[in-house]
């Protein structure tokens, strides 16, 4: 069975690579990886290498990421990746295309691949997330897609909600726990001197992207969680940069700008890839921004999430996640709540949400016997 893996991000890449890995692995697969959008770009550091370095080798190279980060670019962006998607799939004939979550590219993807009669394997559907066009996204992706594998019950009763038959959705949980159940990660020292700091008495790693269905500027909201931080002590601040979506450049100038006036107590990171990221979540006290990763894998760790904002609204959440306002009070008083070691105390032991890191031998299971007979797809009503 030919199996075409999609990634576009930093991001995805970490999470899809313990199932790009078993695809390789297994000679009942044949894997076919396409690589697209933030990967090819300089300004999100090339990760393209980090596919490279993990031994992996790329079939396609789709390119589609326009310069700008306003609605005509990302529009563009949808536009370009449905013409590359689409003669790459005029070339090349897999059995399924993986595509994990809800990426603008994704989009044009799943467009290209539903116009091509390419069955889609959909990963982490059924989500919401109520602050982001991500949420329209992702469910497009579900109604043109074949067979689903969500991270979570609730996630996969949502999916059937929208019309899927229950026998093509399953509930595997979070893919990106299978990581960090399974990758030796990087001491504190080797983390230091690959970055070029030292952590402090405290540390906190910051991800913030931009919330694209707020009328309220990437800056303005920004700059609360900058001064916010800034008025802590002996705490280093690790801020990796924002993804390609709507504003996302303005993020990374303040980010630039801060990092560069304040060299002793913060540094700023293009992508830490998944192994420094993982490491890193090891070493820091807090974690803070609007990232889904905060959600989905940090309380794995046992560390609070401070989550800024509406981004990620409507995910389940563990009990380390605290929800924050974005407002400079409500922030700060976040921060304090989340450095308490009576909060420590009380997520020490808080149960896994989403599951306990088997999701890529669940999903290799369900490929390996499923069976496709038509592409046509009758509309699933609940049970009255």
């Amino acid at each position: 069975m030919k199996v075409a893996v999609a990634t576009g991000t930093r991001a995805d890449f970490g999470l899809l690579r313990p199932l790009i890995q078993e695809l390789k692995n297994d000679h009942f697969f044949k894997l076919s990886l396409w690589v697209t959008a933030m990967h090819l770009s300089d300004r999100f550091g090339n990760t393209i290498n980090e596919i490279i370095d993990s031994g992996f080798e790329i079939d396609h190279r789709i390119p589609c990421l326009e310069e700008d980060d306003d609605s005509v670019a990302i529009s563009k962006t949808i536009s370009r990746a449905i013409d590359g998607f689409a003669q790459v799939i005029q070339k090349d004939t897999p059995d399924f295309l993986v595509i994990l979550g809800d990426r603008t590219e994704m989009l044009g993807a799943a467009i290209a691949a539903t116009v091509g009669n390419l069955p889609i394997v959909h990963i982490h559907g059924g989500e919401t997330t109520i602050g982001a066009y991500d949420e329209s996204i992702r469910h497009s992706i579900t109604k043109m897609s074949y067979i689903h594998f969500t991270a979570s019950q609730e996630y996969k009763n949502r999916v059937i909600q929208l019309g899927e038959y229950p026998n093509r959705v399953f509930n595997v949980g979070a893919i990106g726990i299978d990581s960090i159940k399974n990758l030796p990660l990087l001491s504190t020292k080797q983390l230091e001197e690959d970055l070029n700091f030292k952590f402090d008495h405290r540390n906190i790693l910051i991800t913030y992207h931009p919330v694209t269905l707020e009328s309220s500027s990437a800056l303005k909201q920004f700059q609360f969680i900058l001064k916010a931080l800034d008025e802590l002590k002996n705490t280093f601040l690790i801020f990796t940069h924002a993804n390609s979506d709507k504003d996302g450049r303005v993020i990374n100038s303040m980010i630039d700008e801060y990092t560069e006036l304040n060299k002793s107590k913060s540094i700023g990171v293009k992508s830490l890839g998944q192994l420094r990221y993982f490491s890193m979540l090891k070493n820091v006290d807090v974690v803070l921004g609007n990232s889904s990763s905060g959600i989905l894998e940090v309380p794995y760790f046992n560390i609070p999430t401070i989550n800024v904002g509406d981004r990620q609204t409507g995910r389940l959440m563990s009990k380390s996640v605290i929800q924050s306002s974005n407002d400079l009070e409500n922030i700060k008083k976040s921060l304090k709540l989340s450095l308490d070691p009576a909060f420590a105390k009380a997520i020490k032991n808080q149960p896994h949400i989403y599951g306990e890191g088997t999701a890529t031998q669940q999903i290799i299971k369900v490929l390996k016997n499923i069976k496709i007979t038509s592409l046509k797809k009758p509309f699933y009503d609940l049970p009255k």
